[in-house]
């Protein structure tokens, strides 16, 4: 599989344009790819279940991260009454972080 072909399958087109444009793309992807997996294991779905494209990471205006979910996981959210996904990013070198806090 070619790079562009992974960045693909992992990252949604807006993920990947965001991280283009930063002087270091592969930390803010690798920071996209943590917040999934922090939402995986806080919902307890596990990212298997999330899967690649079911959530991915949008920055508003300034900037600030928040977690988008596809139609299906909405509704599973909602089955489970979580109204609210508190999502924080960091990365620093090679490293990335995200955690993330759901709120019924």
């Amino acid at each position: 599989m070619t790079k562009d072909g992974f960045l693909k399958k992992a990252f949604v087109p807006e993920e990947i344009e965001y991280a283009r444009h930063r002087r270091r793309p592969a930390v803010h992807l690798a920071s996209a790819f943590a917040a999934r997996e922090a939402l995986a294991k806080a919902s307890g779905l596990g990212l298997g279940h999330v899967g690649l494209h079911g959530a991915w990471v949008r920055r508003d205006e300034v900037g600030s991260p928040r977690i988008c979910l596809s139609s299906a996981l909405e509704e599973e959210f909602a089955k489970k009454r979580i109204r609210k996904i508190w999502l924080s990013m960091s990365h620093e070198g090679d490293f990335a972080v995200a955690m993330v806090v759901l709120e019924d």
